[in-house]
């Protein structure tokens, strides 16, 4: 097994994950905040930057995924390597995006 193909459906998933969000936002009409935006991922992105965003972020996850190496999703290595990247980035877009939509838990005082 090469790790480096490990590494690369890591990242695969973690874009995948993330085309997600934007994509949707995008096609719904809503702003959303992105890496375009000022400040950077605080401000808000148009629409039409979160459809491209979000498929640019498709993109690279589907070159990571289906042009480097032999991934196949009934390998449990190849499953866990993805879907870990897609938990990585969904907890910390959680926290993060959560500040500015509501979704934070509220503070223990």
């Amino acid at each position: 097994m090469n790790w480096l193909w490990l590494v690369s459906y890591f990242f695969g998933g973690l874009f995948a994950a993330n085309a997600l969000p934007h994509f949707v936002s995008g096609v719904m009409g809503r702003a959303f905040q992105s890496p375009f935006a000022s400040p950077p991922g605080k401000g808000l992105s148009s629409a039409t930057v979160n459809v491209v965003w979000g498929y640019v972020n498709a993109v690279a996850a589907y070159l990571l995924v289906a042009q480097v190496g032999a991934f196949d999703p009934r390998r449990a290595s190849h499953a866990i390597a993805f879907g870990l990247g897609v938990l990585g980035i969904g907890l910390l877009s959680a926290h993060h995006f959560g500040r500015f939509h509501g979704g934070s838990a509220p503070s223990r005082t």
